[in-house]
């Protein structure tokens, strides 16, 4: 891959869906389809928005380990990463990806105490593509 940033960033913005994972008590991985993030910084930092009594929610902070996984099925080729995931309650984080309709999942706007963001921090991941796979690491 010449163009790590480049060519995992493109294969992420055309994706519908997101996966995430975290780990639950028993220490075993949880996966969940999620809307793609509503901000990305290169393909270090991904914010995502979600309510903050969810399980996943609850799974972060106990153990903020994760991964997340886009998958482009036409071509047959996907990206994981895997890093920590943090919830951010901030009013600066909300407001950020804060988005027209969101209404419709938190009631009470931006500040609605059932809102919250998280932030993907990428540390490493697998590219997979052509019927094999490279890692790279995120700087």
């Amino acid at each position: 891959m010449r163009d790590v940033e480049k060519t995992i960033g493109n294969l992420i913005d055309k994706q519908g869906v997101a996966f995430i994972s975290s780990i639950d008590d028993d220490g075993f991985p949880n996966t969940k389809a999620m809307l793609p993030p509503r901000k990305r910084e290169g393909i270090k930092y991904f914010y995502f928005s979600t309510n903050t009594s969810s399980m996943r929610v609850s799974q972060y902070r106990k153990n903020p380990k994760a991964c997340i996984y886009f998958c482009d099925r036409r071509f047959f080729r996907g990206v994981m990463l895997k890093g920590t995931m943090e919830v951010l309650e901030d009013n600066e984080s909300k407001e950020m990806i804060w988005r027209e309709g969101d209404t419709m999942y938190y009631s009470e706007g931006v500040h609605d105490p059932d809102y919250c963001v998280l932030r993907f921090t990428a540390q490493e991941g697998r590219y997979y593509s052509n019927f094999k796979s490279e890692q790279f690491t995120v700087v």
